[in-house]
């Protein structure tokens, strides 16, 4: 078996690039697909009656230049405003919510976003009874500030 893979390493490169192609499936970072450029770049050498040291090298190069130069293009096409998305409690704000405990200026009460409940306070001093319509303005900690929508 391996006679055969040291005389074919054409196919050792193809399993490399079809492995790296799957993860990179599953993680989407983009690494991966230049690994596997690299491993294609590799397959065409090995064609060629080349040592596998010169292969190892076709393989490096073209995966850092890949990663260096092809990379930063795709991921800008790819994933546009990437800097510019919030997540996690922060993409509350902007959010439409329901009271469900009224709010008072000198009582904070209660607000369901999306199916989470927070402690909620007002902007303006405004008053806000069960069932109305709310949008979150800003966030501080657990306590959200809203008004009217």
């Amino acid at each position: 078996m391996i006679d055969y893979l040291t005389s074919n390493l054409w196919l050792v490169w193809t399993l490399i690039c079809i492995l790296a192609l799957i993860l990179e499936v599953t993680s989407g970072t983009f690494y991966l697909m230049c690994f596997a450029v690299g491993a294609a770049c590799a397959v065409i050498t090995s064609l060629f009656p080349t040592p596998l040291w010169v292969q190892v090298v076709v393989f490096a190069v073209a995966s850092l230049v890949c990663v260096f130069c092809v990379r930063p293009f795709v991921v800008k096409y790819v994933h546009p405003g990437h800097d510019n998305r919030v997540s996690n409690a922060d993409a509350l704000i902007g959010s439409t919510g329901i009271v469900i405990e009224p709010i008072a200026p000198e009582k904070p009460g209660y607000v369901k976003v999306d199916g989470d409940e927070w402690r909620a306070v007002t902007e303006h001093g405004e008053t806000f009874t069960k069932g109305e319509e709310v949008v979150i303005k800003k966030r501080d900690s657990i306590i959200v500030t809203v008004t009217r929508k």
